[in-house]
């Protein structure tokens, strides 16, 4: 009997110990995760449920039997801004697209149709159709407390290889990168966190999981997938995307002028921006700024020529353009305008500009 007892305490020991083993083994790799490993961790959890995969579908009529075929062209990631269904990406990344399909962080497919875009800011927004339950809208923090070196944490879809994380710092603030639209857009966030194709539209996160930035271009020397990282910063998204919920489109202030696009200006080695044509039912006009005119042999004049707004420099349609983003409709701007080489001051009512 004795020997029995002995049997199964031994067995009992060789069948726990194991166990024990592997317990240990856990607790201590839990034990050895860093503060900034657990953390990373804990942002990832609470945010990847927020991302999804968009695969931008064009319709291409065939020639000869003029039947339209669906054609794939392009994917990229987006973010959900509300539990109204709308997701935040790219313009870059739904440009020339009919149709969107949305993958969710649960690997539900849905179709989504577009609400509105702002190429120059790189920026578009879709919306969900069809059941919205489930839904986890990203945590929206703010650009304007971010400092060089601070963590950030990217999640994305990188080559189709959903919910990729990658982690950097902020290289630099205040960058300025060409953007869809042709015109530059300023005040980007360059990070070190590896941004590849499939990343565009993503969020950019920091250490408390908030949204600070819409990951969006990398730039490489090599042209490979390994190179500095830029995201638009989340300040800019909130400005923009309110606007295109609302609106279908951005609703800027400008100075109700039509003016000559930038390409033309400097084949004559002009800095500023020309006055094309003025409404002549305009407050400009009443101020006696003048468009384009020709002279008795039929050759255009140019007159009128902006080189300052309140005083800061316009070196073209881009810095005009910018310069904007600081006002709002009604403002009052005063223009330093050239024209035959003398410079005078107008004052302006900024104007709703659709």
């Amino acid at each position: 009997m004795k020997n029995l007892k002995e049997w199964k305490t031994s067995s009992l020991i060789f069948l726990v110990l194991p166990v024990l083993g592997i317990l240990s083994c856990c607790l201590n790799l839990q034990a050895q995760l860093t503060e900034d490993e657990k953390n990373t961790i804990e942002v990832v959890k609470k945010a990847q449920n927020s991302v999804v995969f968009i695969t931008n579908i064009q319709l291409v009529r065939d020639f000869f039997s003029w039947t339209e075929e669906a054609v794939p062209r392009g994917s990229g990631s987006g973010f959900i801004w509300d539990d109204r269904g709308h997701i935040i990406t790219n313009y870059h990344v739904i440009e020339d697209g009919d149709l969107f399909n949305i993958t969710l962080p649960n690997q539900e497919e849905r179709q989504a149709k577009l609400v509105g875009k702002e190429p120059n800011k790189d920026i578009a927004v879709l919306k969900i159709e069809g059941n919205l339950k489930g839904l986890f809208p990203i945590k929206i923090g703010t650009s304007s407390n971010l400092q060089v070196g601070q963590k950030v944490i990217a999640i994305g879809n990188p080559f189709g290889f959903d919910h990729t994380v990658t982690t950097g710092i902020v290289s630099a603030l205040g960058r300025s990168m060409p953007g869809a639209g042709g015109v530059t857009i300023r005040d980007m966030i360059q990070t070190d966190a590896a941004i590849n194709p499939g990343n565009s539209g993503g969020p950019l996160l920091n250490s408390a999981g908030e949204l600070i930035g819409m990951n969006t271009m990398i730039v490489s020397p090599s042209r490979s997938s390994s190179g500095i990282g830029f995201a638009i910063p989340v300040d800019t998204i909130k400005k923009i995307v309110p606007q295109i919920i609302q609106y279908g489109r951005v609703i800027r202030p400008g100075l109700g002028l039509t003016l000559l696009s930038d390409r033309y200006a400097q084949r004559l080695g002009i800095q500023g921006v020309v006055i094309y044509e003025v409404p002549a039912d305009s407050e400009a006009y009443r101020k006696g700024l003048r468009g384009l005119t020709r002279s008795r042999m039929g050759r255009l004049v140019i007159q009128d020529v902006i080189k300052e707004i309140d005083g800061k420099k316009i070196r073209s349609y881009d810095d005009l353009y910018n310069l904007l983003d600081d006002y709002k409709i009604g403002d009052r701007v005063t223009l330093t305008v050239e024209r035959d080489g003398k410079t005078r001051k107008v004052e302006l009512t900024l104007v709703r500009v659709d």
